[in-house]
């Protein structure tokens, strides 16, 4: 059963990151502060932005310095 739950886990983290990899679009608050990309457009992450909310690619935002979201 221990080995079975151990497999499920696995299989879990392997399919988010998998998910997480095939997005090639992500958003992001358009300020000098902003840190953090999102993969969808609602992110709670966003609300508080006060400038435009800009799609760039993934790759982009990465090589901006940007990191995930904790709400992702």
């Amino acid at each position: 059963m221990r080995n079975l739950f151990l497999i499920l886990l696995i299989l879990f983290l392997n399919l988010n990151e998998t998910i997480a990899i095939a997005k090639s679009e992500v958003y992001l608050c358009d300020s000098n502060g902003g840190k953090k990309y999102h993969y969808t457009k609602n992110c709670c992450g966003l609300s508080n932005c006060k400038h435009e909310i800009i799609k760039i690619s993934l790759k982009k935002a990465q090589t901006l310095g940007k990191t995930l979201c904790g709400w992702e």
